[in-house]
């Protein structure tokens, strides 16, 4: 097979698979043709979501993931390699973010969110993209903020681990000039997704009012998971020889009436 072609069969690895982007994501994937795995650790999601592809005609399967075990990444890389055969195309999504003052959250608990959402996104690369480098071709997508670019107070360990993540990615697409590997980055503006669910209401309110406070949300609308599932699919789908390598979605401010004066 030449260098740049690409195979009739990608089938691909979706993680945080149980809701928001992740969900979105692998069934607009599945939708185009491209067999799914699935993976989180609420795998009981993940098992309902995959039944509900292979109902429409998909492929799909779904296996317990967590992104801060480096045995749980591996077992279900090989879980995958048995289902699905070679993995072509890997979307980095697992995170997580609790609200806190920096200076009142505990240092074991800053941890854990660097943890899944930096770190765990090592694990999956470590556990994919060597197999990629040698067939020399793959995709992987990894999932940001755009608070790598634009901080939110009382959310700074996610901050962290997103900026950590967009440093990784962009050395990590240094490494691959020349592999056949192409590494991006999705960098989702105010997103709808199954992240702060289980937030306090209280607490969800009084941080959604300093990004207000400090200029973080120029109007109140929020796009819904699909809209960055789609910038994914449009990343993985771009033709060879084009290297989509970051793209930011942000919600459309609503149309307001011109003044007069």
């Amino acid at each position: 097979m030449p260098k740049y072609a690409h195979p009739e069969r990608r089938p691909a690895v979706v993680t945080g698979a149980s809701s928001g982007i992740g969900a979105e994501t692998a069934k607009v994937l599945a939708a185009a043709g491209h067999p799914v795995a699935l993976g989180a650790r609420r795998v009981d999601l993940c098992e309902e979501l995959a039944a509900e592809i292979r109902g429409g005609g998909g492929e799909a399967v779904a296996h317990p993931l967590d992104m801060t075990s480096d045995e749980s990444v591996e077992e279900f890389g090989a879980k995958v390699a048995v289902d699905l055969g070679e993995v072509e195309i890997v979307i980095s999504n697992a995170g997580a973010v609790a609200p806190g003052q920096l200076a009142q959250i505990s240092s074991e608990r800053f941890g854990r969110e660097l943890d899944l959402n930096l770190v765990g996104a090592h694990r999956l690369l470590r556990a994919f993209v060597p197999a990629m480098i040698e067939r020399q071709r793959g995709d992987i997508v990894f999932v940001s903020s755009d608070v790598a670019v634009r901080p939110r107070p009382f959310m700074a360990a996610y901050s962290a681990s997103k900026w950590g993540l967009e440093g990784m990615v962009a050395a990590l697409q240094m490494e691959l000039e020349g592999t056949g590997v192409r590494a991006s980055i999705v960098r989702p503006g105010p997103t709808w997704t199954g992240m702060g669910g289980d937030w306090d209401d209280d607490e969800a309110a009084f941080v959604l009012n300093q990004w207000v406070r400090f200029g973080l949300a120029r109007h109140p609308h929020f796009l819904k998971a699909k809209a960055q599932a789609d910038a994914i699919a449009t990343i993985v789908t771009a033709p060879r020889g084009v290297h989509l390598s970051l793209i930011e979605v942000n919600p459309e401010a609503p149309v307001t009436q011109e003044q007069t004066p």
